[in-house]
């Protein structure tokens, strides 16, 4: 193969660049920006900068870049972008559990913590259909906290894939998030990877395994959503991991 030769099929001109910005972020901008041009206005420019910089930020909060979803059959992917800080096994959430939900067995649930210089959009785990999207309203717990995944507000989510594989996934409020927004409703269908909501300002997101599921992701690892592999369905080998 000549190094101007491609491989059949793959004609992605990839490169980096610039990522989208979600329109979630148009009307904080615009305040942010606003403000900061009065303030230029009127020459406090003690004011301005730092204002200037809140602009930046909130830029890069609402950040959407491309992602490449890998395509094999039963991989669940993260939902989100931070870093796992439990891994733990436990009962499915109520609102989630029973015959028609993920059942009454223990589950691993792997939670992943977004810290506000995280990307914010979530997306789907897994492709399905939409079974559940029920809203809890709750406390603003530090979302680092294991009862945050009990006491925080909270959206939880569950999709059933077409060979009839339930994953259910939380959205969880924080200290510093006040708002879970949701962009899909039951009977949607989804792809893998698609995007299905954002929590603002940075917070914590659940994903509960099916049965004998086991995660191929470790604590402290940084997930990237819509990317990294937590598991595949079926698989029981889990991953192990060592900080350096």
């Amino acid at each position: 193969m000549t190094e101007l030769q491609k491989p059949e099929g793959d004609n992605r001109d990839v490169r980096w660049r610039w990522p989208a910005i979600h329109p979630e972020s148009y009307k904080y901008l615009a305040i942010a920006s606003g403000i900061a041009l009065i303030f230029f206005l009127l020459g406090w420019e003690i004011l301005a900068w730092p204002m200037l910089g809140v602009v930046i930020w909130i830029a890069s909060f609402f950040r959407d870049p491309v992602r490449v979803t890998p395509t094999e059959e039963g991989l669940i992917v993260s939902p989100a972008d931070g870093l796992v800080t439990l891994i733990r096994d436990v009962p499915p959430p109520i609102e989630l559990a029973g015959p028609e939900g993920l059942g009454e067995e223990l589950m691993t649930r792997v939670s992943i913590f977004m810290s506000v210089f995280d990307v914010h959009i979530n997306r789907a785990p897994i492709g399905g259909t939409v079974k559940r999207v029920v809203y809890i309203s709750g406390k603003f717990l530090n979302a680092d906290l294991d009862k945050a995944s009990e006491e925080n507000e909270r959206q939880h989510l569950m999709i059933e894939t077409r060979d009839g594989h339930r994953v259910g996934f939380t959205q969880i409020a924080g200290l510093v998030a006040r708002r879970i927004v949701t962009f899909i409703k039951p009977g949607d269908m989804l792809v893998a990877g698609q995007r299905f909501g954002l929590i603002r300002f940075g917070s914590r997101l659940d994903i509960y395994l099916p049965p004998g599921t086991a995660p191929r992701i470790v604590l402290g690892q940084k997930a990237i959503a819509g990317e990294t592999i937590i598991a595949k369905i079926g698989e029981g080998d889990r991953a192990f991991g060592v900080p350096q």
